[in-house]
């Protein structure tokens, strides 16, 4: 139901061995690390390299989360280019059991705002599992205009979006706008600026979800210089920003490899 989702989603990074195997304990042990402070796991997004996993791997941890969740709801990325196969990968979402997929808009930069709003449409049409959105540019090559995002929340069944356009004026105007549907900003460098957010979802989520908390609480100028300290830190600000939260999490001990999917293929 809308409205349900608030607090900080945790972007889970996808745990593979040297060999692109999903590491089914490496996944727990991540889930339980942020699990007392997040409201929700969302596998297989950008931080977890979804566009360049397999239909095995994306399987695997979707699988591995929903049965390590400890009964945080599962919200599974969705990184395809075209309707036909967001669909088919939201019915084998469905028979896992996710409490909601996360989609983009087509790929491609030619695709019409009209084009956009029949993706939802025609996904909510095939099958009836919950739909977050996730509004971003780097991945799909387009934009989803502010009246076009407003056409889209009308879509029984939108139960978030993950607002990461970069535009702190665009995230505050589609939380003004008051359309019932959770947003949530998806960069933690904008967090003092996007006012009247429901939450964040963003990779810093995974190392250090009590802080992301914190600045929810008190979206102070103080705070945002703590979180950007430690983004740099962290290397979260990079291109290649999984790379390094992969990193910090296997010199905690909280994953077993920081192999990427770019390494697997390189070896």
């Amino acid at each position: 139901m809308p409205g349900t989702y608030s607090g900080t989603i945790v972007p889970l990074i996808t745990p593979l061995d040297e060999n692109g195997t999903v590491d089914e304990q490496s996944v727990a042990r991540l889930i339980g690390h942020v699990q007392a402070e997040v409201a929700g796991l969302m596998p297989a997004l950008t931080s977890g390299e979804g566009w360049k996993l397999d239909a095995k791997q994306w399987q695997d941890v979707v699988t591995y989360t929903v049965k390590h969740s400890g009964g945080l709801p599962v919200l599974a990325g969705i990184q395809l280019p075209d309707t036909d196969s967001v669909i088919d990968r939201a019915r084998t979402a469905a028979a896992i059991g996710v409490d909601a997929v996360v989609v983009t808009t087509p790929f491609g930069a030619d695709v019409t705002q009209d084009r956009i709003v029949d993706h939802y449409l025609a996904i909510r049409a095939a099958l009836d599992i919950p739909i977050f959105l996730y509004n971003e540019e780097a991945l799909s090559g387009n934009r989803i205009e502010f009246d076009t995002l407003l056409r889209i929340c009308e879509i029984p069944g939108i139960v978030g979006i993950k607002e990461s356009s970069g535009d702190a004026a665009f995230t505050r105007r589609m939380a003004e706008a008051k359309t019932g549907i959770p947003v949530f900003e998806g960069w933690e460098n904008l967090l003092v600026d996007a006012h009247g957010i429901d939450g964040f979802i963003g990779p810093l989520a995974n190392i250090e979800p009590g802080l992301c908390n914190r600045m929810l609480v008190d979206p102070t100028p103080d705070r945002q210089a703590e979180i950007n300290t430690v983004c740099e830190r962290y290397g979260v600000f990079r291109d290649d920003w999984y790379r390094w939260v992969k990193k910090e999490l296997h010199r905690r001990g909280v994953i077993s490899s920081p192999t990427t999917h770019e390494e697997v293929k390189a070896a």
